[in-house]
């Protein structure tokens, strides 16, 4: 038989690392790189010294640790911040995360100090914390690249605010436009895509330190105070919820999926656009590549990878959904998995929208091709419906009369403008509708002009739109 004492006696060494004392044995080296996030969560190191040393202000404050801890927490942090600066920080998978790998280098520092500025937190309500801080931060920074797109947006239209093109719908020639009302639908789409993150920033900006591990603390913290320090505007009301959901995170990563959504469609046009067969635009030779095997291509790249980066965030979107609709209350080890896709989504959409703007900004207009492309698809024929409509036909009338006079013209291989007088008569009950004025209806510019109202198409409209613009994005 064992002798008694040996059941009092662990039958492995304690492992190395934190809340050792419990098991009996290390986790296998591959179980440890498995569950380590230090090789991505590493990005909030600035963020979780930051929250830190919030915290132990607050802790200071209450009486919890006294001002020469907090002096030293102080010190330690500067000195590890300063490694981290010029890469001397040993980052540790063995310590698994940035919270342990900057408290375990704190204590090496500063010793029982740095062992004291966890009480009253869980590492749950850091990440929460730390999570927040730095996405609060790049949805700020997504916003600025959000406005320079705009802004190179704002100043091309500009330009072409008389620029004539076909408007299409069914990719099939619509109606006439000018390219400067085209562009500025893309920056009516991208301030709304401002104005959903900022809405979002509300909901990311709130404290969740405070929950500890789930149910709050039994110290007598000062969450208020902390919020203030970090400039949170508000504080997570229910320590389960704080510490366990990431619906800040996933709504983020949606108003995410959006903007991308509508940098494709702005992609998939330029593409559209610079093939031979359209021509209405050229792209700058640096956002393009050639081809490995055919020296004549000039294949827009850039447009192409952002059309096709859209698929990832929106992947992002599907897996951050997916990771939270099983979890019970509260934290659990899945929500290491929120990392990697919200940091690939910020990733991704800073730098779609920082190189989009400068290749927005230097698009090559050809508008000579896009008022080529005008003519060949009946572009004014609404125009001269309404005109119909405005002689007193009526508009089921005025739309047969019209659909008569373009099989005719389409016939003869020419547009509306081309027939004679007598002839678009002949195709109306009442010849006299129709007068010698029913020309300039029939051009693209009559054809623009004419829809001069607060959204309309008309080079005034346009001029109107990009001055209100201007005066937004200057605020």
């Amino acid at each position: 038989m064992s002798d008694p004492k040996d059941a009092a006696t662990p039958s492995a060494p304690a492992p190395s690392g934190h809340f050792s004392g419990r098991f009996s044995e290390p986790v296998s080296e591959l179980v440890r790189r498995f569950t380590a996030s230090v090789t991505f969560d590493k990005r909030l190191a600035e963020y979780d010294i930051e929250g830190s040393l919030a915290h132990a202000a607050m802790l200071t404050k209450v009486g919890v640790i006294s001002a020469d801890d907090l002096k030293e927490i102080g010190r330690g942090m500067q000195q590890i911040r300063a490694e981290m600066a010029d890469g001397r920080f040993a980052w540790d998978v063995a310590r698994e995360d940035v919270h342990m790998n900057i408290e375990a280098r704190l204590i090496e520092l500063i010793g029982d100090a740095g062992k004291r500025l966890h009480t009253g937190r869980s590492r749950n309500d850091q990440v929460a914390t730390d999570i927040r801080l730095w996405l609060r931060a790049e949805i700020d920074n997504l916003v600025v690249g959000l406005r320079a797109l705009q802004r190179s947006l704002v100043d091309v239209a500009d330009k072409h605010a008389e620029t004539i093109m076909p408007g299409f719908t069914h990719l099939q020639v619509a109606q006439p436009v000018t390219f400067g009302h085209h562009l500025m639908a893309y920056v009516e789409m991208l301030h709304r895509d401002e104005m959903r993150l900022l809405d979002v920033r509300k909901r990311v900006n709130q404290l969740p330190l405070g929950a500890a591990a789930l149910a709050g603390t039994t110290f007598p913290i000062d969450r208020q105070h902390v919020a203030d320090t970090l400039g949170f505007e508000g504080i997570c009301g229910n320590s389960l919820d704080a510490v366990s959901d990431r619906d800040f995170a996933i709504e983020f990563v949606g108003a995410a999926a959006l903007i991308m959504t509508h940098l494709s469609r702005f992609s998939e046009e330029l593409i559209i656009w610079m093939s031979q067969s359209v021509g209405f635009v050229d792209l700058p030779d640096r956002f393009c590549y050639s081809s490995s095997i055919m020296p004549q291509k000039k294949n827009p790249d850039v447009p192409e990878l952002i059309r096709g980066k859209t698929g990832r965030v929106n992947g992002h979107l599907v897996a951050l959904l997916t990771l939270m609709k099983g979890q019970p209350l509260a934290y659990n080890k899945d929500n290491q998995e929120d990392k990697e896709p919200l940091f690939d989504t910020v990733d991704t959409v800073r730098d779609s929208l920082t190189i989009m703007a400068d290749l927005a900004a230097n698009i090559i207009v050809k508008p000579e091709r896009m008022r080529q492309a005008v003519a060949q698809g009946f572009a004014t024929a609404t125009d001269l419906a309404d005109y119909l409509v405005k002689r007193g036909l009526p508009f089921r009338e005025a739309h047969e009369v019209v659909a008569r006079a373009v099989r005719h013209a389409s016939e003869r291989g020419i547009g509306l403008e081309g027939l004679s007088l007598a002839e678009l008569r002949a195709f109306c009950h009442s010849p006299t509708l129709i007068g010698d004025d029913v020309a300039a209806v029939l051009t693209p510019e009559g054809s623009v002009a004419a829809r001069n109202h607060l959204g309309g198409t008309a080079p005034a409209q346009v001029r109107h739109a990009v001055a209100a613009a201007r005066a937004r994005l200057a605020s």
